[in-house]
């Protein structure tokens, strides 16, 4: 999950578990977790990053820990400045992140995470430097994809090059990751986090102008996800007013929510 005045930033992002290519088990003592669930329940971030950094550099591949901890960056960011972002709290994340994975260089979910944290940032940039923080996002969510080609990773790299305008001719590459990740999706269970490859998918087939294809991922998706709003807004759409919904859908200028509880609460 595309983009538009030249700032490919943001992602749409969601996640899966998938046979022979699944995540990495979360190792983290459920103690740990649940301190720092705690202490952000509490509103307590400095309590929250500080549990989140250490339990990370003893289970750096632990797709939740590393979640865990952008969120409580960006609340902090949020209730401490009342606007979100902010570019300390960001960097003390990406930092993190380049010594974690500079220890642990086949720490696949470690390097998806500091992608992540450059996702992150881009709301709180500038213009050039939202297209800095996307292009530096790609290369950590490669990274995740060269050590361990998971479905999530796929899907994140897959969807972040259909933010690029049509000119840069990045939505093969999206369609091509996103294909990868669909070919996966097919030979598990059906879970709710599925219909977001559906979007994507079909909003690459879209970029390329490939229209009928494009409604006919839609379809497939509205055929197990009846409910899906935004599937069914695609499909109920033409022309303009579908160009004008997914450019709205993708706008550049508003955060995403990288948030990825969808993926442990799925198990």
């Amino acid at each position: 999950m595309r983009m538009r005045n030249l700032t490919p930033a943001k992602w749409l992002l969601s996640g899966a578990l998938l046979t022979g290519l699944i995540v990495p088990a979360f190792a983290a003592s459920e103690a740990e977790i649940a301190k720092a669930e705690a202490a952000m329940a509490a509103k307590d971030y400095n309590t929250a990053i500080t549990v989140l950094e250490a339990a990370l550099q003893n289970d750096p591949d632990n797709i939740r820990l590393g979640s865990d901890y952008r969120q409580a960056i960006l609340r902090k960011s949020v209730a401490t400045y009342k606007k979100e972002g902010n570019p300390v709290d960001f960097d003390r994340c990406i930092s993190f992140f380049e010594k974690l994975v500079a220890g642990h260089p086949n720490a696949s979910m470690a390097y998806l995470n500091y992608g992540f944290c450059h996702v992150d940032k881009i709301a709180a940039a500038g213009s050039i430097t939202q297209v800095l923080l996307a292009n530096t996002a790609l290369t950590q969510f490669t990274k995740s994809i060269e050590i361990k080609p998971s479905w999530i990773a796929l899907y994140t790299r897959g969807n972040s090059y259909l933010y690029w305008p049509v000119i840069f001719g990045k939505a093969g590459l999206g369609v091509a990751d996103l294909e990868r990740a669909y070919a996966m999706q097919k030979s598990e269970p059906t879970r709710a986090y599925h219909q977001r490859l559906y979007i994507s998918l079909g909003d690459g087939y879209w970029k390329q102008d490939n229209i009928e294809k494009a409604r006919a991922m839609w379809k497939e998706g509205i055929s197990k996800f009846p409910d899906s709003k935004q599937l069914k807004a695609r499909l109920d759409r033409k022309d303009d007013d579908l160009k004008s919904y997914i450019d709205d859908q993708l706008d550049p200028n508003k955060r995403v929510d990288t948030d990825l509880h969808e993926i442990w609460e799925a198990k």
